[in-house]
């Protein structure tokens, strides 16, 4: 999880370091292929770390409520985003070249399309799901049968504080992408002399803006924090301070 947020938050500013360089020397090519990978395949990572804390929330949530299992809802949605940056890295470099070599970049914009497409779809498919697992959670409705149920003590709730914390923290970053995706899909049909493409603060907005927010979210609620933190009202906490004070006497 961390290596993939990370990944995005490098290849985020390698992307928007490029574009700077190429708005001061607008004749390299160099800084304008840097650029458009770079700030397209960024946020893709980042889209691969929201399903890993999916998955974790469900494993110590209750597995019961989801139609998949963490580890095969990780592996799915997972391997689909690895396939989505790959798509979007070649038509990337597919158009780069093309404006290298002086050439239609047309086939290369409409690969990388096609990856933000997919991976649109994908996000739409897990919000699906995730939406799914928290009403069946809230209505106690399993979808099917786990050896090991998870058993609530008297007074424990389901989702602790901290964990609604960071649920409503993973669903405001993939609201961000979610606009991202919607926006460079847009961009990208409108080929590279559309309106959106053509305009800044469409990019600085719905683009830049976007991705830092869904980097910002995930260091403010870090998973690996608020995943492990104890809820000072749950039972288990009760129990931890009651053996506290018993070891202390």
């Amino acid at each position: 999880m961390l290596p993939t947020a990370t990944l995005a938050g490098i290849l985020e500013i390698l992307g928007w370091s490029a574009r700077l360089w190429s708005s001061q020397s607008p004749k390299l090519i160099t800084p304008y292929e840097m650029q458009l990978v770079g700030t397209i395949v960024a946020p893709t990572p980042l889209v691969a770390a929201n399903f890993i804390i999916l998955g974790k929330i469900i494993g110590q949530v209750g597995p019961q409520y989801s139609r998949l299992t963490p580890k095969i809802y990780t592996i799915i949605f997972c391997s689909f985003d690895v396939i989505c940056l790959v798509v979007q890295a070649l038509g990337g470099a597919s158009a780069a070249r093309a404006v290298s070599q002086g050439t239609s970049a047309a086939t290369g914009a409409n690969i990388m399309l096609g990856g933000i497409a997919a991976q649109l779809f994908a996000i739409v498919v897990y919000v699906s799901l995730a939406s799914e697992f928290f009403l069946r959670l809230k209505y106690d409705a399993p979808v099917r049968h786990v050896e090991q149920p998870r058993v609530l003590e008297k007074g424990q709730h389901a989702v602790s504080k901290n964990l609604r914390v960071l649920i409503y923290a993973m669903a405001f970053c993939t609201l961000c992408i979610f606009i991202r995706s919607i926006y460079r899909t847009v961009e990208l049909a409108g080929g590279w002399f559309g309106p959106v493409i053509t305009t800044q603060r469409y990019f600085d907005w719905l683009d830049g803006a976007m991705v830092t927010l869904a980097i910002y979210t995930l260091n403010f609620f870090h998973p690996g924090i608020w995943l492990n933190k104890v809820d000072p009202t749950s039972t288990q906490a009760s129990q931890q301070e009651a053996d506290e004070e018993e070891a202390a006497a």
